[in-house]
């Protein structure tokens, strides 16, 4: 009877595992959209610093960020535990700041000409580069602001991670989100610091004897690019991410939705492949369109209030 007890006991451990692992992947997958955008804006804070304290701001930050998610992981649980109904709304609330965020950095793209940001940049350098400036202040800055811009990119992946496990039991819950807050914070914070010293590492290698050397030199002319790419694919997925979470919180959408994959999925040959594909690029359409809707209800929102102040 003991053996057959202890048996049973390690069977139900090895089953609730699996479920606390499978629900962790699920989790990760649907925060994902959030990791493009993290891991450039945060890849970006540490542009003007100088090379030999880039490693530290990025560990501040990431220690900033797990005191983030410290605060962040109770919230979402006492929500789940005490307003259950609260969560569809926030993760609504999550999807909808995802597209207002990534139709923001369209609006940015396209609004605004490159050398405005130019000129940004070549400030910040210049700022670095003046011996009256107080560099330590400086990083504090760009420290702050990181793990301020951290606090929402965090909250969006809690929240999309509690919706995830939102009707799972509470230990379950209290471990994919520690979890998942755990991972997620080494992993970009981890990537960040490579990131940032890839140049370094190029520059390294190309000071090598061939082959190594050629390897340096793609890495040096790589490093822009792979930046650019990031901020690219992190738009795209909040647009995906966050209009897929739209979409399953309106029923009347979801299931137009489905129809419409259904319908293109009879068609010869390529109806399978449109069937997967369509209710994600329908999706990301939703998502753009609940951005671009955002901004404009933000923007009229500061144009009322500026009246009013004046």
């Amino acid at each position: 009877m003991a053996g057959t007890s202890l048996l049973a006991l390690i069977d139900d451990i090895a089953s609730v595992l699996d479920d606390i692992s499978l629900m962790t992947k699920v989790a990760a997958k649907k925060t994902a959209g959030v990791l493009g955008d993290d891991l450039a804006l945060n890849a970006q804070q540490v542009v003007g610093v100088r090379a030999d304290r880039e490693l530290p701001v990025v560990w501040a930050v990431a220690k900033g960020s797990l005191r983030n998610k410290l605060i962040l992981v109770p919230a979402a649980l006492a929500i789940s535990a005490f307003a259950p109904w609260a969560v569809t709304p926030l993760l609504m609330l999550g999807g909808a700041f995802l597209c207002y965020e990534g139709f923001e950095k369209l609006a940015h793209r396209f609004l605004h000409a490159p050398a405005e940001d130019a000129a940004e940049r070549d400030e910040l350098l210049a700022a670095v580069n003046d011996p009256q400036v107080d560099l330590l202040a400086l990083e504090k800055t760009k420290i702050g602001g990181a793990i301020r811009t951290d606090f929402i990119l965090s909250a969006e992946i809690i929240a999309i991670t509690l919706g995830t496990v939102a009707e799972a039991p509470f230990m379950q819950q209290v471990l994919v989100l520690s979890g998942i807050a755990l991972l997620m914070t080494a992993g970009v914070y981890g990537l960040v610091a490579g990131i940032v010293k890839l140049d370094d590492a190029g520059l390294y290698l190309s000071q090598k004897q061939e082959p190594l050397r050629s390897i340096g030199l793609g890495i040096l002319r790589a490093a822009p690019y792979l930046m650019k790419s990031l901020s690219v694919i992190g738009t795209i997925a909040m647009f995906m991410v966050g209009g897929g979470i739209l979409v399953h919180g309106l029923p009347v959408l979801h299931h137009t939705i489905e129809g419409a994959a259904r319908a293109v999925g009879g068609l010869a040959g390529v109806g399978p492949a449109l069937e997967w594909v369509t209710p994600t690029l329908l999706g990301a359409g939703i998502g753009v369109l609940a951005g671009a809707l955002a901004l404009a209800l933000v923007g009229l929102f500061g144009k009322l209030r500026h009246a009013v102040r004046g």
